[in-house]
């Protein structure tokens, strides 16, 4: 059974990243990104208590192609954009 919206209001870990990515989306949309084309990734870039998530969108069909990529760094306690770099 999958969880309820109560159950993930009640995870504080879920929660987070669910901040982080609703933040970097922002940021996505505004350097360009077109988030339905973009494969997300979300990874912990610094650990609790001063944690900051790193979400990356690439293109979906990535073989034989550079480029495109971008990542946001997200600071939990903050809630806002730390950085975006930009992929070659």
């Amino acid at each position: 059974m999958p969880p309820t919206l109560e159950d993930i209001r009640q995870d504080d870990l879920a929660l987070s990243v669910a901040q982080a990515l609703a933040v970097a989306d922002k940021a996505a949309v505004e350097q360009g990104k077109d988030l339905a084309q973009c494969l997300v990734t979300i990874t912990e870039a610094s650990p609790p208590p001063d944690r900051h998530w790193r979400i990356h969108y690439g293109p979906r069909e990535c073989r034989n192609r550079r480029g495109g990529d971008l990542i946001v760094l997200v600071s939990e306690r903050l809630g806002t954009v730390e950085r975006v770099l930009r992929g070659q």
